[in-house]
C-alpha cells in the first residue's frame, strides 16, 4: 500500500522559519507530522513535529548519531566532529563517562557565587547606559566566561574575538573568510590543549587538563576526539545558555505581566525554578535536536523513513505541540508540570542542563531588576536571529531604559 500524500508547507511559513519557526511548526503538527524535505543532491531530511514522536525518537536505537552514515554529510569543522554528540554507543557512553564528572549538579550548584559575581560585574559596566544590547553586553560574556572557568582556559582568550571564532563555526558571519576561521579554530584548540600539557593555567574544575590526562595518561582519547570534545563543550557551553538569556529576555520583555511575577516579593523559591522551565519551553535554546539518521527503516504517520534518512526532530516544535501543554503558546512561568525536551531526552540529554538552570536562575531576576524599566529598541518581529542549523537565538537584544 503506497504511503499516504505529504502536503507541502505554505511558501511564506518556509521563509519565516528562521525569524518565528513556531507557524511552520504548528502547521507541521496538523499535516504533515513526519515531513520529509527533500532537495536534489542531498539525503531526505524527515522533520518530526509532535511531542510524543520527538519524545520517543529520542531515545530509539533504530536512529544513529554517527554522521558517517549518511555519504557526504557535512556535520561541522573538518577534524572536529568525533565528540560525543556524533557518537553511539559505546563511543558514546566512553566520552560521556570522560566529561560527565565536572557538570554534575552538586558541583555546578558550587559556582553560584561566581556565576553571581559575574553578572553582577557585568551589569555595573553597563551603568546608566540608556541603549543595551543585552547579548552583547551580558548574555555572551557571562556565559562564555562560565564555561571557560569551567574548561580551565586561560583568562586572556576569554574575549569578543575567541567567541566570534566559535559562532562563525556555526552561522556565518559576515567578513570573515570560512577557511581562515576553520584555521583560527583549530589553532586555538591545538594552543590550549598544548598549554595543558605543559602544566597551564588551571581552574578549579578545569575539564580541559583532566582530558587531556585522560588522552595522555590512558589513551582514553584520541587525539581528534580530544580536539572535537573541547571545540563541543566551548561551542555549546556558551551558545545554548546565551540563547537560553536572549530568548527569556525576550520572552519576559513582550510579556510584561510575567516578567513583573520575577521582580515581586515572590520571585524567588519555586516561582523561580518554575520560570526558568517556562522560559526553556516557551522559545527553546536548541530549536531541533542534534544529528540522527535512520539506521534501518523506520515507519512513522504511514510514512517509510528510510535508512540512511535524516531525522530532524524539532524540539521547538515539540515544546509548543497543544495535545501536551495546555496553551502552549502562552508564557506561564508558573507552568507545573513542564516536562519539556529543551534538553533533550535519554542518553544524550544535554550534559550541561545543570549549568544552563544555573546561569538562567542568576541571569533573569538580576537582570529584570539591575536594569529597572527597559523595552525592545526595536519592533520584535526586527529583531536579528542568527541562521544556524540547529540552534535558536539572537544575534542581538537591543533596549532601552524607559
Amino acid at each position: 500500500m503506497p504511503a499516504p500524500a505529504v502536503p507541502s508547507p505554505p511558501a511564506g511559513l518556509l521563509a519565516a522559519r528562521v525569524q518565528d519557526p513556531y507557524p511552520y511548526f504548528a502547521w507541521l503538527r496538523r499535516h504533515a507530522p513526519a515531513y520529509p524535505d527533500r532537495r536534489p543532491g542531498r539525503p531526505a531530511v524527515w522533520q518530526i513535529s509532535r511531542y510524543d514522536d520527538v519524545h520517543a525518537l529520542l531515545t530509539d536505537g533504530r536512529l544513529s548519531k554517527n554522521p558517517g552514515r549518511v555519504p557526504g554529510y557535512v556535520p561541522g569543522p573538518a577534524g572536529l566532529n568525533r565528540h560525543l554528540v556524533h557518537a553511539d554507543p559505546p563511543d558514546h557512553t566512553r566520552l560521556r563517562t570522560l566529561v560527565n564528572a565536572a557538570f554534575v549538579p552538586r558541583r555546578i550548584a558550587r559556582l553560584e557565587p561566581f556565576v553571581a559575581d559575574t553578572a553582577n560585574r557585568l551589569l555595573d559596566r553597563i551603568g546608566q547606559h540608556t541603549h543595551i544590547d543585552v547579548i552583547a553586553a551580558f548574555a555572551a560574556p557571562l556565559t562564555f566566561r562560565m564555561i571557560c572557568a569551567i574548561l580551565g582556559v586561560p583568562v586572556e582568550l576569554d574575549n569578543a574575538a575567541t567567541r566570534q571564532t566559535l559562532m562563525a563555526t556555526i552561522a556565518p558571519a559576515a567578513g570573515l573568510d570560512p577557511a581562515r576561521v576553520e584555521s583560527d579554530l583549530h589553532a586555538l584548540l591545538d594552543m590550549l590543549i598544548a598549554g595543558k600539557r605543559e602544566g597551564g593555567e588551571a581552574s578549579e574544575v578545569d575539564l580541559l587538563g583532566a582530558l587531556v590526562r585522560a588522552s595522555d595518561e590512558s589513551g582514553a582519547m584520541s587525539e581528534e576526539e580530544l580536539r572535537s570534545t573541547a571545540y563541543l563543550l566551548l561551542l555549546v557551553g556558551h551558545d545554548t545558555t546565551m540563547n537560553l538569556i536572549g530568548n527569556g529576555m525576550l520572552a519576559l520583555l513582550c510579556n510584561p505581566g510575567e516578567a513583573a511575577r520575577l521582580t515581586g516579593a515572590q520571585a524567588g523559591g519555586t516561582l523561580l525554578t518554575t520560570a526558568v522551565e517556562e522560559l526553556l519551553r516557551y522559545d527553546s535554546p536548541v530549536r531541533d535536536a542534534t544529528f540522527r539518521c535512520a539506521a534501518e527503516p523506520v515507519t512513522l504517520h504511514g510514512q517509510l523513513i528510510g535508512e540512511g534518512d535524516i531525522v530532524s526532530l524539532l524540539i521547538g516544535s515539540a515544546n509548543r505541540d497543544e495535545t501536551h501543554f495546555p496553551d502552549a503558546g502562552r508564557l506561564d512561568l508558573s507552568r507545573t508540570p513542564n516536562d519539556h525536551l529543551a534538553f533533550g531526552y535519554g542518553p544524550h540529554f544535554c550534559i550541561g542542563a545543570a549549568l544552563a538552570r544555573l546561569e538562567g536562575a542568576v541571569a533573569f531576576p538580576l537582570l529584570l531588576q539591575r536594569l529597572g524599566p527597559v523595552a525592545l529598541a526595536k519592533p520584535a518581529d526586527e529583531l536579528p536571529w542568527r541562521p544556524a542549523r540547529v540552534m535558536r537565538g539572537l544575534a542581538a537584544l537591543p533596549v532601552v531604559r524607559t
